[in-house]
């Protein structure tokens, strides 16, 4: 079976939707063309030359870590990441970033690393909004006007609910009102209170929508003064997001959580250090693959006893720990996301069986290569 690089980009965006990655980021295809064949996929955390030089020509990078991010504009040849991109063209491969939208995803970058920690996921650390930001309309009318308020709300674009549109609900009832001076009531007179049967009608907007639904409303509304509320609800969360809360099989100490660390993860010259009390239980833990020090807050109130993940800096590391318990475990920022290469493949290996052949790169692409030493 021919596969071309649409199909698997078709696949990857499935498991990993672009919607999911930060506002920052820059992921998908960088360069290939979707409608020729690809032959291989070769996935790495990092584009680099030792890393391309495993990939076959016509073949497909799936690399975690975007080589075009901020301030691109050249791809020179005679620039390091321009001389890759280069390279690719001409013999025929494609590169695609998969990164905070595979951050994001479930399973993502933070669930195989609780996989190869042997830990059982049970939430997300830091949840994204599911949905829109909504506002509910509640607007009061009398009932001969009720079918052009709703239409008139409709056309700006309320009422729309996942496939369904034109959602509304209403009610019957009494509304009290005195016109003063100055007022030009279409019920009632001027000086005398006015009570009136109207409906409640409620339904639900986009926020970004909100001027064009009220002016769809007080064209529609035969008041000089029409009655309404609008109520900015809460945005929903739901089982994707950044970083994990995971279980551990049984309680042990610290020490032990550490070395457990250790032995699961690649090697790196970075090794794994913590900071916490050795001997204290651990038997509930956070995670985030990669740089994770932006989440400190949220884990100092998930009722874990340990947080792992990358590039803990000095003074939010220090921070933390004046005020919280929890402890921290710090990995090198490539071995905490090499995990997710063998999840992506068997995402690609599962569809594609035999068609496609995946490999994940052996190359470390830590930057940090040189162990100190003490004498």
């Amino acid at each position: 079976m021919t596969v071309r690089l649409a199909d698997v980009i078709e696949v990857l965006d499935a498991a990993y939707p672009p919607r999911f990655a930060q506002s920052w980021d820059s992921v998908g295809l960088v360069c290939g063309d979707p409608a020729e064949e690809v032959e291989t996929v070769t996935i790495a955390v990092d584009a680099t030359p030792a890393v391309l030089a495993q990939v076959p020509e016509r073949g497909l990078l799936l690399a975690h870590h975007p080589l075009l991010l901020r301030g691109v504009d050249s791809v020179a040849a005679d620039s390091a990441k321009g001389a890759l991109i280069h390279s690719m063209i001409r013999t025929g491969r494609a590169l695609f970033t998969a990164h905070t939208n595979a951050d994001s995803a479930s399973p993502g970058v933070s669930d195989a690393l609780a996989d190869a920690l042997d830990l059982e996921v049970t939430d997300v650390l830091s949840p994204l909004p599911t949905g829109p930001a909504l506002d509910k309309w509640v607007v009061f009318v009398p009932p001969a006007n009720a079918d052009s308020v709703r239409a008139a709300m409709f056309a700006a674009g309320a009422g729309q609910i996942g496939d369904y549109s034109q959602c509304s609900w209403s009610v019957g009832g009494t509304g009290e009102f005195l016109p003063e001076d100055g007022a030009t009531p279409a019920i009632g007179t001027v000086g005398t209170v006015e009570r009136v049967t109207e409906d409640r009608i409620e339904m639900v907007a986009p926020v970004s929508r909100r001027t064009a639904v009220l002016t769809g409303l007080r064209g529609a509304h035969p008041y000089e003064e029409p009655a309404f509320d609008v109520i900015e609800l809460a945005v929903t969360t739901g089982e994707v997001g950044l970083g994990r809360i995971a279980t551990l099989p049984e309680p042990e100490p610290l020490s032990a959580f550490v070395a457990r660390v250790r032995d699961a993860l690649p090697a790196t010259s970075w090794g794994v250090r913590a900071s916490g009390d050795a001997s204290a239980p651990v038997s509930r833990v956070a995670l985030c693959g990669g740089a994770g020090d932006s989440l400190l807050a949220e884990v100092a109130a998930a009722g874990v006893q340990a947080y792992v993940t990358a590039d803990l800096r000095h003074h939010p590391a220090d921070e933390h720990r004046r005020v919280s318990d929890v402890a921290l475990v710090d990995v090198a920022h490539w071995a905490s996301e090499f995990p997710w290469c063998h999840q992506a493949a068997q995402l690609l290996r599962n569809h594609f069986g035999a068609s496609l052949p995946v490999t994940v790169s052996d190359v470390r692409t830590d930057p940090w290569n040189v162990e100190g030493s003490c004498t």
